[in-house]
């Protein structure tokens, strides 16, 4: 059990899911998982024996859905709630504390990431600029005249570098956009703890191939 939840807290925040509209054991759970972004994944034979526990206690009651079983909040359930509605609101504090918690640290991996792909491109531009400039045959006649610094030292063509900038010019906006986007879509409210690893995953996953590409 999530550690969040001290001795009968479970059970409670139960009845509170129910209180809000009647729902089956599975829809329980899912609504679990959504309110603790993923950090809290609660099991069946967590679940059911206390939304058994509170059917014995009269809080609720199950009524036949179709082939399913629905649990229901009922008067007694309501009463309940309202006399330990203080130990409710400081549970809801104490969860919304610990999921912005998380969803920090997975923006924080995900900025991180980001930043190191940016370096291995800048890199990766300074690099190239310099295999063009040592990898042109000193005796081989240049197309278009190299221009010199002020020391005689020959530099890439006009041509050469000006692509070469619009094609890293073309990738950092690429990773701007990229970046703009998976911060939006992490801070959405239908993002959960699994979800955001698993773009974070990818992430780094899509920064080592591009390393890869570029032979670093």
């Amino acid at each position: 059990m999530s550690p969040v939840f001290a001795h009968g807290a479970l059970r409670l925040y139960l009845l509170a899911l129910l209180a809000e509209s009647p729902k089956h054991g599975y829809e329980v759970m899912q609504a679990l998982e959504r309110r603790f972004g993923g950090t809290y994944q609660p099991s069946a034979g967590t679940i059911y024996p206390r939304l058994s526990r509170l059917e014995e206690e009269g809080l609720v009651e199950k009524h036949a859905d179709g082939r399913r079983t629905q649990y229901v909040i009922t008067d007694a359930g309501r009463a309940h709630l309202a006399e330990r509605q203080g130990e409710l609101d400081a549970l809801e504090t104490e969860i919304g504390d610990s999921v912005r918690r998380l969803a920090d640290e997975v923006r924080g991996g995900v900025r991180d990431a980001m930043r190191t792909l940016r370096a291995d491109l800048a890199a990766a531009e300074r690099d190239a600029r310099s295999t063009r400039s040592s990898s042109r045959p000193a005796s081989a006649p240049d197309p278009e005249p190299a221009s010199s610094t002020p020391h005689g030292r020959s530099e890439p063509r006009a041509d050469d570098r000006a692509d070469l900038r619009a094609a890293v010019h073309e990738v950092d906006l690429a990773v701007t956009r990229m970046r703009a986007e998976v911060r939006t879509l992490v801070r959405g409210a239908s993002v959960t703890a699994a979800s955001a690893r698993e773009v974070l995953a990818e992430v780094d996953a899509a920064a080592a191939r591009i390393r890869a590409i570029l032979g670093r």
